[in-house]
Protein backbone atom coordinates (compact mmCIF):
# COMPACT_ATOMS: atom_id res chain seq x y z
CA UNK A 1 0.00 0.00 0.00
CA UNK A 2 2.88 2.65 0.40
CA UNK A 3 4.39 1.47 -2.70
CA UNK A 4 0.90 2.47 -4.40
CA UNK A 5 0.91 5.66 -2.77
CA UNK A 6 4.94 6.03 -4.13
CA UNK A 7 4.71 5.01 -7.47
CA UNK A 8 1.05 7.18 -7.71
CA UNK A 9 2.45 10.28 -6.06
CA UNK A 10 5.43 9.75 -8.27
CA UNK A 11 3.71 9.46 -11.56
CA UNK A 12 1.10 12.23 -10.72
CA UNK A 13 4.34 14.69 -9.97
CA UNK A 14 5.59 13.69 -13.17
CA UNK A 15 2.49 13.93 -14.91
CA UNK A 16 2.47 10.79 -16.54
CA UNK A 17 0.45 8.12 -16.85
CA UNK A 18 1.31 4.58 -15.88
CA UNK A 19 0.29 3.23 -19.34
CA UNK A 20 2.54 5.74 -21.14
CA UNK A 21 5.20 4.36 -18.94
CA UNK A 22 5.09 0.45 -19.37
CA UNK A 23 4.35 1.33 -23.25
CA UNK A 24 8.07 3.60 -23.21
CA UNK A 25 9.48 0.25 -21.13
CA UNK A 26 8.53 -2.11 -23.58
CA UNK A 27 9.37 0.04 -26.95
CA UNK A 28 12.88 0.61 -25.06
CA UNK A 29 13.18 -3.43 -24.29
CA UNK A 30 12.05 -4.35 -27.91
CA UNK A 31 14.63 -1.76 -29.03
CA UNK A 32 17.78 -3.83 -26.81
CA UNK A 33 16.76 -7.21 -28.75
CA UNK A 34 17.21 -6.24 -31.82
CA UNK A 35 20.32 -4.65 -31.46
CA UNK A 36 21.28 -8.01 -29.27
CA UNK A 37 20.20 -10.37 -32.41
CA UNK A 38 21.73 -7.76 -34.89
CA UNK A 39 25.21 -8.44 -32.81
CA UNK A 40 24.37 -12.02 -32.40
CA UNK A 41 24.78 -11.99 -35.97
CA UNK A 42 27.81 -9.92 -36.89
CA UNK A 43 29.78 -12.34 -34.38
CA UNK A 44 28.43 -15.52 -35.89
CA UNK A 45 29.85 -14.13 -39.19
CA UNK A 46 32.69 -13.12 -37.75
CA UNK A 47 33.35 -16.29 -36.35
CA UNK A 48 32.63 -18.21 -39.28
CA UNK A 49 35.50 -16.02 -41.39
CA UNK A 50 38.25 -16.44 -38.40
CA UNK A 51 36.98 -20.38 -38.75
CA UNK A 52 38.17 -20.27 -42.48
CA UNK A 53 41.10 -17.75 -41.75
CA UNK A 54 41.98 -20.15 -39.10
CA UNK A 55 41.61 -23.46 -41.05
CA UNK A 56 44.84 -25.97 -40.85
CA UNK A 57 46.59 -25.64 -44.07
CA UNK A 58 45.78 -22.02 -44.13
CA UNK A 59 47.05 -21.46 -40.19
CA UNK A 60 50.03 -23.53 -40.95
CA UNK A 61 51.00 -21.33 -44.21
CA UNK A 62 49.94 -17.90 -42.23
CA UNK A 63 52.35 -18.69 -39.52
CA UNK A 64 55.22 -19.95 -41.43
CA UNK A 65 54.83 -16.98 -43.86
CA UNK A 66 55.36 -14.43 -40.38
CA UNK A 67 58.19 -16.86 -39.66
CA UNK A 68 59.56 -16.13 -42.71
CA UNK A 69 59.20 -12.29 -42.35
CA UNK A 70 60.59 -12.02 -39.32
CA UNK A 71 63.67 -14.13 -40.37
CA UNK A 72 63.99 -11.84 -43.25
CA UNK A 73 63.88 -8.49 -40.87
CA UNK A 74 66.97 -10.03 -38.83
CA UNK A 75 68.73 -10.80 -41.92
CA UNK A 76 68.39 -7.55 -43.16
CA UNK A 77 69.39 -5.98 -39.76
CA UNK A 78 72.44 -7.71 -39.48
CA UNK A 79 73.10 -6.63 -43.41
CA UNK A 80 72.57 -3.32 -42.21
CA UNK A 81 74.76 -2.94 -39.48
CA UNK A 82 77.54 -4.20 -41.57
CA UNK A 83 76.67 -1.62 -43.42
CA UNK A 84 76.90 0.51 -41.20
CA UNK A 85 80.34 -0.93 -40.12
CA UNK A 86 81.91 -0.88 -43.64
CA UNK A 87 80.50 3.27 -44.14
CA UNK A 88 82.45 4.16 -40.74
CA UNK A 89 85.76 2.59 -42.53
CA UNK A 90 85.16 4.21 -45.31
CA UNK A 91 84.55 7.65 -43.73
CA UNK A 92 87.31 7.14 -41.69
CA UNK A 93 89.55 6.25 -44.86
CA UNK A 94 88.30 9.67 -46.80
CA UNK A 95 90.16 11.30 -43.72
CA UNK A 96 93.20 10.41 -45.03
CA UNK A 97 92.98 11.03 -48.99
CA UNK A 98 93.39 14.01 -50.31
CA UNK A 99 90.03 15.72 -50.40
CA UNK A 100 90.93 19.69 -51.07
CA UNK A 101 92.78 21.16 -53.79
CA UNK A 102 94.08 24.51 -54.25
CA UNK A 103 95.56 26.24 -57.28
CA UNK A 104 96.96 29.46 -58.07
CA UNK A 105 98.40 30.07 -61.72
CA UNK A 106 101.06 32.70 -61.90
CA UNK A 107 104.02 34.96 -64.18
CA UNK A 108 106.92 33.88 -62.28
CA UNK A 109 109.68 35.84 -63.58
CA UNK A 110 107.14 38.69 -65.19
CA UNK A 111 108.38 38.56 -68.32
CA UNK A 112 107.28 35.55 -70.03
CA UNK A 113 103.71 37.24 -71.14
CA UNK A 114 101.65 34.30 -69.44
CA UNK A 115 100.52 32.71 -66.64
CA UNK A 116 102.47 29.64 -67.26
CA UNK A 117 103.70 28.91 -63.84
CA UNK A 118 101.26 27.25 -61.09
CA UNK A 119 101.62 26.32 -57.25
CA UNK A 120 99.41 23.29 -56.53
CA UNK A 121 98.41 22.36 -53.10
CA UNK A 122 96.81 19.07 -52.44
CA UNK A 123 95.14 18.11 -48.78
CA UNK A 124 93.55 15.77 -46.88
CA UNK A 125 91.02 16.34 -43.85
CA UNK A 126 93.53 16.90 -41.31
CA UNK A 127 95.48 19.27 -43.68
CA UNK A 128 98.58 17.31 -44.33
CA UNK A 129 99.56 17.13 -47.88
CA UNK A 130 102.26 18.70 -50.16
CA UNK A 131 102.45 21.80 -52.09
CA UNK A 132 103.90 21.99 -55.55
CA UNK A 133 105.40 24.68 -57.20
CA UNK A 134 106.23 24.80 -61.07
CA UNK A 135 107.95 27.43 -62.40
CA UNK A 136 108.25 28.21 -66.14
CA UNK A 137 111.24 30.31 -67.77
CA UNK A 138 113.17 30.84 -71.12
CA UNK A 139 115.52 28.27 -69.71
CA UNK A 140 112.69 25.45 -68.65
CA UNK A 141 110.56 24.81 -66.27
CA UNK A 142 111.63 23.66 -62.94
CA UNK A 143 109.67 22.06 -59.81
CA UNK A 144 109.46 22.05 -56.15
CA UNK A 145 107.34 19.98 -53.26
CA UNK A 146 107.05 21.24 -49.94
CA UNK A 147 105.42 19.00 -47.24
CA UNK A 148 102.32 20.42 -45.39
CA UNK A 149 101.49 18.81 -41.73
CA UNK A 150 98.58 20.56 -40.23
CA UNK A 151 98.43 23.40 -42.82
CA UNK A 152 101.75 24.91 -42.46
CA UNK A 153 104.83 24.10 -44.07
CA UNK A 154 108.49 24.09 -42.38
CA UNK A 155 109.62 25.82 -45.64
CA UNK A 156 109.28 29.80 -46.36
CA UNK A 157 106.22 30.12 -48.39
CA UNK A 158 106.09 32.20 -51.75
CA UNK A 159 103.14 34.61 -52.26
CA UNK A 160 101.56 31.83 -55.00
CA UNK A 161 102.04 29.34 -52.81
CA UNK A 162 100.20 30.32 -49.38
CA UNK A 163 97.70 31.51 -51.54
CA UNK A 164 96.90 27.99 -52.77
CA UNK A 165 97.85 26.62 -49.91
CA UNK A 166 95.10 28.99 -48.32
CA UNK A 167 92.72 28.03 -50.88
CA UNK A 168 93.05 23.91 -50.19
CA UNK A 169 92.38 24.77 -46.74
CA UNK A 170 89.70 26.66 -46.98
CA UNK A 171 87.96 24.37 -49.92
CA UNK A 172 85.01 22.58 -48.85
CA UNK A 173 84.83 18.47 -49.13
CA UNK A 174 82.73 17.25 -51.64
CA UNK A 175 81.53 14.38 -49.41
CA UNK A 176 80.53 16.99 -46.51
CA UNK A 177 76.79 18.18 -46.47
Amino acid sequence: MLIDVMTNSLFQWFGVDPAYFVIGLLALIIILVIIIIVQGVKISKLNKRMDVFMSSEKTDSFENEIKLRFSQIEELQVITNKHDNSIKDISEFIKDTYSKMGIVKYDAFREMGGNLSFALCILNEKNNGMLLNAMHSHDGCYTYIKEIINGESYLELSEEEQEALDNAINMRNYMEK
